[in-house]
């Protein structure tokens, strides 16, 4: 199997676990605590974006059992006597004409401090035959009888009781109930998914009887120990009890629907799923002609307005003491809790830690009479499903695809998939709607990671292998760039068309002669040294060192279209690095410095060959051989480097000088050869002057008009200067003309030695 595709099988394979993992948590086959965690930190700061300059409600106020209040020498500490909660009562309604009163609080015991109790006991015991404090009694009964008069304030006016369940069956059964509001007949055609309680904290139950409804006030605090939910009702031994803020709804509506007045009649509550067929799913509450999305739990999503600035404060003790302008309470729903911390009625919420009780509640009421204000949000099971899909697909699609996928293109691909699930949740959001994207986010996020991971890690260690195995050939730009596709790139032998350069230093051996040991390791060295920088920065393979000389060329691995130019710029760029080696030697006392330098450009073999003992990424062919022979033939025509026509065809933006044409050892066929002279770009006249010479003069020759192109190469010299492939010319010239080649000669010179 090859080294990519066990790869790609080995990141598929982790991947499509992962991908499994988030589905089955979607699914909810498995549960993943830290996917939950990141569900509620996405839901809580869409929470606070909502709440941040929400529209406070102009309904619902809150009457403070505050700090003040419990200083009040009228009230002291709670739980206040009966007879100053009848006053408060009756002030909210006669004076204030509020709409409906709910409060969140208990009352399971019953009130003792008007003394009545110890006067019932004289009463029967000792002064039971004083008939005067008997009749003093039965008259004052009435008046010290708190309770009875809280029972009689709270019957028959808009007021809602509250109370708790408890899930400690030890906490047993404290106070009593109001009437359910549906039965478990009523529940037998949905599938729901009510938590068991096993107790209740409940009102005296005198007060439960005289109060119209109750509700109870029992949030829904999660497994990080925050409040995002209130059921709106609770299932408790077959029957379901409705919460503190639908009943205060539910009074409202009815008081507000029939402003004729007349008997009160709460507005019915019915359950409402997707379809009314066994196994229906819980969805929705009709109250009256109003439609209340819940879950199947029956949870009402708390629609957090901006903590303290949207619902009004008001102290109890001066409601209690009429401070509070009328119109203030007029028509509205009042919610009576506490924020004094001794009363221990704090919640932690996603808005804060420390956020009082009453606002939750007053938070869902507000949104239940005022929906135009923070409509409610929903989490219907389409939209699960919805997320089972997206997450589904995006897992999938990732796990699948980003193995085949370059590193960028992962990238770009997982920040679509992740942007998608944000984004997604962000607009579903607005419309009302919740919709949790931190499972496909984290599964896009872990796929992601893994595969980075893995590239990072393993494919690193494979790309340094490959680096350290062309890193010694290729310039090190290149081996990067074949390193991010390595699967593209090997070393077996194929066909190419490449350029091949081969430079030798002339008389080394003379050269040699006149440099002890150490000083011949450092000439050498340094030459090698800054021709093979030059090569590297061409884009050039170095091939290898053979003693002074360099083989190299373009073209492979990495293919390139532009090898012949690039060759060739290397070669002139080498001249002009050997002019600076030359200044340094001669500051040393080394000997001059000259070479030779032949390309060919051709179909080459290029692959890893050689031996089981010893192998190298080299090129062979008739053009490889054809390049060392030009080089060799650079001194015989006092030409620092010569190219074939192939070469220079390939380079139309290169000026070139004929030098002749050949016919070197191995080879039938005759091969024209060319000095590179410069790039077009740097030509000038003088240089088209000189060449325009030359080739006048190597036409002569060719035509064996020997007096006329030794005449031409005098005006050359004349014009500019004498150069020693002009003196080899003229001898060339001389001898032909000493020794005529005959006329059949078709101006070819032949080469029997490499």
């Amino acid at each position: 199997m090859a080294p990519r595709t066990r790869s790609v099988l080995i990141r598929l394979s982790l991947g499509l676990v992962l991908a499994a993992s988030f589905i089955a948590h979607a699914m909810h086959w498995i549960e993943l605590p830290l996917i939950n965690r990141l569900e509620n930190i996405g839901y809580d700061a869409l929470v606070l974006m909502r709440a941040d300059g929400s529209a406070p409600s102009e309904k619902v106020v809150i009457l403070d059992i505050d700090e003040k209040s419990l200083a009040a020498p009228e009230l002291g500490r709670w739980p206040w006597s009966r007879d100053k909660m009848s006053e408060l009562v009756e002030g909210v309604f006669e004076h204030y004409q509020a709409a409906v009163l709910a409060f969140d609080v208990v009352f399971p015991e019953p009130d003792k401090s008007s003394g009545l109790d110890s006067m019932n006991q004289l009463a029967e015991g000792v002064l039971k035959d004083n008939v005067a404090f008997i009749e003093a009694l039965k008259k004052l009964s009435p008046e010290l009888d708190f309770d009875g008069r809280f029972e009689e304030t709270i019957a028959a006016r808009p007021i809602v009781l509250g109370y708790y369940f408890s899930e400690d069956s030890r906490a047993g059964k404290i106070g009593g109930l109001p009437a359910s509001v549906l039965l478990a007949e009523d529940m037998k055609d949905f599938q729901t998914a009510f938590p068991a309680w096993r107790g209740y904290g409940g009102n005296l139950d005198r007060f439960a009887a005289a109060a119209l409804v109750g509700g109870h006030f029992n949030p829904v605090v999660d497994i990080d120990g925050l409040v995002r939910r209130v059921p709106t009702l609770v299932a408790y031994e077959d029957e379901y009890y409705e919460s503190l803020a639908l009943a205060a709804a539910r009074m409202y509506w009815s008081i507000t629907d029939n402003p004729q007045g007349g008997a009160l009649r709460l507005q019915p509550i019915e359950p409402l799923g997707p379809t009314k067929e066994s196994g229906g799913l819980l969805e929705f509450l009709r109250v009256g002609t109003r439609v209340l999305p819940i879950d199947p739990a029956s949870n009402i999503l708390v629609p957090f307005r901006e903590f303290g600035q949207s619902f009004s404060y008001v102290s109890m003790i001066d409601v209690l003491q009429r401070k509070v302008p009328i119109e203030q309470l007029r028509g509205k729903v009042l919610l009576v809790g506490t924020t004094a911390p001794g009363l221990v009625d704090l919640r932690a919420t996603p808005l804060s830690g420390i956020y009082p009780g009453v606002e939750i509640h007053a938070n869902v009421l507000a949104s239940l009479i005022e929906p135009d204000r923070q409509p409610l949000m929903h989490r219907p099971s389409w939209v699960m499903a919805l997320e089972l899909l997206a997450t589904s697909l995006g897992a999938l699609v990732l796990a699948i695809l980003l193995p085949w996928l370059a590193p960028g293109v992962s990238t770009i691909v997982f920040v679509l998939v992740a942007s998608a699930a944000a984004a997604g949740q962000y607009w579903l959001w607005h419309q009302g709607l919740v919709f949790h994207g931190a499972t496909l986010f984290a599964a896009a996020v872990m796929i992601y990671s893994w595969n980075m991971a893995y590239g990072f890690f393993v494919e690193a260690q494979a790309k340094r292998q490959f680096t350290d195995l062309f890193g010694q050939y290729v310039p090190p730009e290149l081996v990067e760039k074949m390193a991010e596709n390595p699967e593209r790139y090997d070393m077996s032998g194929q066909r190419k068309e490449l350029t091949v350069l081969f430079s030798d230093v002339r008389g080394f051996t003379s050269i040699s002669e006149k440099l002890s040991p150490s000083e011949l390791a450092a000439y050498i060295n340094e030459y090698l040294t800054e021709m093979s920088l030059v090569i590297r920065q061409e884009g050039g393979t170095l091939d290898k060192y053979i003693g002074d000389a360099i083989m190299a060329f373009w073209g492979a691995p990495v293919d390139e279209p532009r090898h012949a130019q690039n060759g060739i710029k290397a070669a002139l760029r080498m001249r002009d690095q050997i002019k600076v080696l030359g200044g340094r030697f001669r500051e040393r006392n080394w000997p001059e410095l000259a070479i030779g330098v032949g390309l060919s450009t051709g179909d080459m073999t290029v692959g890893d060959m050689g031996s089981k003992v010893r192998k190298a990424y080299t090129v062979m062919g008739d053009a490889v051989n054809l390049g060392s022979r030009l080089e060799g033939l650079t001194k015989q025509y006092g030409a620092y480097c010569l190219v074939p026509l192939a070469t220079k065809e390939a380079c139309p933006d290169l000026v070139f000088r004929e030098m002749d044409s050949v016919r070197v050892k191995g080879k039938a066929e005759p091969v024209k050869i060319f000095e590179p002279v410069c790039f077009v770009s740097d030509a000038n006249d003088i240089v088209y002057q000189e060449l325009a010479r030359w080739h006048e003069a190597i036409a002569l020759m060719r035509q064996q008009q020997w007096d006329q192109a030794l005449e031409v190469l005098a005006a050359l010299v004349s014009m500019y200067g004498e150069e020693y492939r002009v003196q080899i010319l003229r001898e060339k010239i001389v001898g032909l003309k000493h020794h005529p080649p005959g006329a059949n000669w078709d101006g070819v010179t032949n080469f029997e030695t490499k």
